[in-house]
């Protein structure tokens, strides 16, 4: 009776692992077509992305998982061997866009008559927003970041955008979310600040390439 008691509860805990086994896996969403990742990544309803608005300049963050920067490589030619190779790549950061724009438009377009402040703000976007951008956790641990890139567009787009790239550090990501926050860049916004959920990296959205 014993030996029958024991291997129930054995049996239980197995049932039990096994179905937060399969809760988990189900947390992370697969798709096989490209519209759809990127669909489910802009849809502010899933965190990937963060839309703000302060003072009339409109902030959007963006998350970008693993395989997005993938797909981008790709650029359309793919195979096992160069998805494996990409995927362990680009698994070791935590890659953000952030988006920032007035009425539509670069912030750069509202400073063109301003020669002085237009120059000022294109030398802070280009080589001081390592000063400005700053990821941590709740704990004030704060992220190193390995690179940003800022792409000058000279008024061809309708806002100013940047990629912000930061170690992945799995200590960090036992929290239960990063904050990333942007300091004034003299549009009196003050400080803006995001909460990206942990679990959004953890579980992100995988794309099958064919």
């Amino acid at each position: 009776m014993k030996n029958k008691t024991t291997m129930l509860a054995k049996a239980r805990i197995f049932l039990l692992l096994f179905f937060l086994g399969l809760t988990s896996c189900s947390k992370q969403k697969t798709f096989d077509s490209e519209k759809e990742f990127w669909e489910y990544l802009n849809n502010p309803d899933n965190e990937y992305k963060q839309l703000k608005s302060v003072n009339n300049i409109d902030f959007s963050l963006l998350y970008k998982p693993t395989d997005a920067l993938v797909s981008q490589e790709l650029g359309g030619k793919t195979s096992d061997s160069l998805v494996s190779i990409l995927r362990k790549r680009y698994s070791k950061h935590l890659y953000f866009t952030l988006s920032m724009s007035s009425n539509n438009k670069e912030l750069l377009s509202g400073l063109a008559n301003n020669r002085q402040k237009f120059g000022a703000m294109v030398n802070q976007l280009s080589f001081m927003m390592n000063e400005k951008v700053h990821v941590f956790t709740k704990s004030k641990d704060t992220l190193a970041l390995q690179d940003y890139v800022y792409p000058r567009m000279y008024g061809m787009t309708t806002s100013t955008r940047m990629l912000f790239i930061y170690e992945r550090n799995e200590k960090h990501l036992k929290e239960s979310y990063l904050n990333l926050t942007i300091q004034d860049l003299g549009f009196q916004t003050g400080n803006i600040k995001f909460k990206i959920p942990t679990e959004i990296i953890k579980h992100q959205p995988v794309l099958l390439f064919k």
